[in-house]
């Protein structure tokens, strides 16, 4: 690529996040720390966020389900990818892509299933009740007081392969001639594990643990279906109401973009350049021990127990789907379509999987666009520059989605630069495709410089070498060796977006433009069978994701981590 092809697109990429994702979060900034009357820099605002003790409150609380989810899913993740890593035993491989099931329910969705298991009129009480061993206090409330433990266990369930992935793909890196030497020593194997293995796997350890921590710091679609409020989310979803005439809830947004962008920051810097133990390519590759008899049936015993529990929400979401009457039983008394039916026919569910499509369709191509301008940069270019391009299409991941939503939302008001993408009907179908693509962007741009990578640049300069022109080089040259790869970033980025939970809650505010999960969400505080035909549309959601997942692997291929 010649220099000035380089720059032309490092300048429009870099232009493109600037607008759709560097203002949003820096006019949440600005709103947070400027004085509404002198428009002067003020601490005011913040100060009063951390003096009130609602918010203190709710800030503390966020804090404390995010540091519970990630030690709750490092505690699921960690043993699953040492024992898959380790050792070869009956179904592994089968076992190993089922504990990956959480990944195609989206948690508010799963949270839905788990309140009608574990809730105290649930399916867990009703067994314990058969079998009399509920205690004379009564039913257990298996989600806890406050929901605050149930959260937290629905949030790392769902989000526990996020950190099993980067700890294996941490794992496959590491030359094993390290652990063979300590073991050829004397050395046994926990405190090999703690000395050799565990340093060494930090990085993605951090690097999956950061990214667990904010979703679950940020999230906002469980603690509202378990009617949680007193966490940062909610409250900022609670403050839209007054958001022309009071700044706190951009204080408290910026509260909360302080902190997810500090963690990801640190695990950066302090993991972020760590490469020790591991060569480009080690030599030696880990040959997993065979495990038979009791030991190896034991393995899989625990990574079936592992899928069982981190299933329950599915099935939950499965059985409610076709329950007409589910309560105070282990199974529903009766099972029926007319939720399918009825949902089909809904006049909300039809067209939020339409304005879905649209939406997640829009943002998909506009994502692939700036995702693949600039993996070509950082890939293809010698500007020094690419680095901190790479850096800044990366970022998505770090700051939460809930930001970007409000400061989107602010940015739409009347006389905002945004509000020109508010249709005129008040469609936010502008809004929500361009919040959609710069939240999903990470995926394309990966999936580009992984392809980039695997092809040969020599390919591309003999067809230029030969007179070809580049649109021509790269239409019959590059893009079908990026095919395969760009299709994979590409399902990811459409699936994602297409259940994507803050935009969709927070900038689509009229029922005839709800993408699934704000029609999902409407549908659960509806009177009557809503619930079920939500779970319905859960299922589909499922059903799609799945499909979705499994088109990206068989098109990308084996990948490794995220956020590594």
């Amino acid at each position: 690529m010649d220099r000035r092809t380089a720059w032309f697109l490092l300048v429009a990429v870099s232009l493109s996040m600037a607008a759709g994702f560097l203002y949003p979060a820096y006019s949440v900034l600005q709103e947070a720390f400027l004085d509404l009357r002198t428009g002067k820099p003020t601490l005011e605002y913040l100060g009063m966020i951390l003096a009130d003790p609602v918010y203190r409150e709710g800030l503390a609380n966020s804090l404390l389900l995010g540091l519970c989810t990630t030690v709750l899913a490092l505690g699921i993740a960690l043993p699953l990818a040492v024992i898959n890593h380790r050792h070869d035993f009956p179904l592994r491989r089968a076992l190993a892509l089922a504990v990956l099931a959480p990944m195609i329910l989206p948690p508010f969705v799963g949270a839905v299933g788990i309140k009608h298991i574990l809730g105290v009129e649930g399916s867990l009480n009703a067994v314990l009740g058969s079998l009399g061993l509920v205690p004379d206090s009564g039913p257990v409330d298996w989600l806890a007081r406050g929901r605050f433990a149930g959260i937290a266990l629905m949030n790392a369930l769902c989000l526990y392969p996020i950190l099993y992935l980067n700890l294996s793909a941490s794992l496959a890196q590491l030359d094993p001639a390290l652990e063979q030497a300590a073991e050829n020593l004397g050395c046994r194997p926990w405190r090999r594990f703690a000395r050799i293995t565990l340093p060494l796997i930090l990085p993605g350890m951090f690097a999956g643990g950061s990214l667990v921590f904010i979703w679950a710091f940020t999230d906002l679609g469980v603690p509202l279906v378990f009617d949680y409020t007193r966490v940062a989310s909610v409250q900022i979803l609670d403050g839209i109401k007054g958001l022309d005439r009071n700044p706190l809830p951009y204080a408290l947004t910026a509260v909360v973009l302080i902190v997810a962008a500090t963690v990801f920051l640190l695990s950066k810097l302090l993991f972020g350049g760590r490469r020790a133990g591991s060569a480009p390519r080690p030599r030696m590759q880990a040959n997993p021990a065979r495990l038979g008899g009791l030991g190896g049936w034991a393995c899989s015993a625990f990574f079936l127990g592992i899928t069982a529990v981190a299933t329950l929400p599915h099935l939950g979401v499965l059985l409610l789907s076709f329950a007409s009457h589910w309560h105070g039983t282990a199974l529903p008394a009766e099972l029926t379509l007319a939720h399918w039916q009825e949902a089909l026919g809904s006049a909300l569910v039809v067209p939020s999987i339409q304005n879905s499509l649209a939406y997640a369709g829009a943002a998909t191509v506009l994502a692939l666009v700036v995702g693949l301008a600039s993996a070509w940069v950082v890939v293809r270019s010698d500007l020094r520059a690419r680095h901190v391009l790479d850096t800044l299409t990366m970022m998505p991941l770090a700051v939460p989605g809930l930001v970007l939503a409000f400061g989107y939302l602010a940015l739409s008001q009347e006389g905002k630069p945004f509000h020109g993408l508010i249709g005129e009907n008040g469609s936010p179908f502008l809004l929500l495709a361009l919040a959609y693509a710069m939240r999903r962007l990470p995926y394309v741009m990966r999936s580009s410089v992984a392809g980039l990578q695997q092809s040969d640049p020599v390919l591309e300069q003999a067809a230029r070498s030969l007179g070809a022109g580049a649109w021509s080089t790269f239409r019959r040259i590059s893009l079908p060796l990026l095919a395969a790869h760009l299709a994979a970033g590409c399902i990811l980025a459409f699936a994602f977006a297409m259940l994507e939970v803050s935009d969709s809650l927070i900038l689509a505010q009229q029922a005839e433009h709800y993408p699934i999960t704000k029609a999902t969400f409407a549908l659960l505080t509806t009177l009557g069978n809503g619930t079920e035909l939500a779970a319905a549309l859960g299922v589909w959601s499922m059903v799609f994701l799945s499909t979705a997942l499994i088109g990206a692997a068989l098109l990308g291929g084996k990948r490794g981590g995220l956020g590594g």
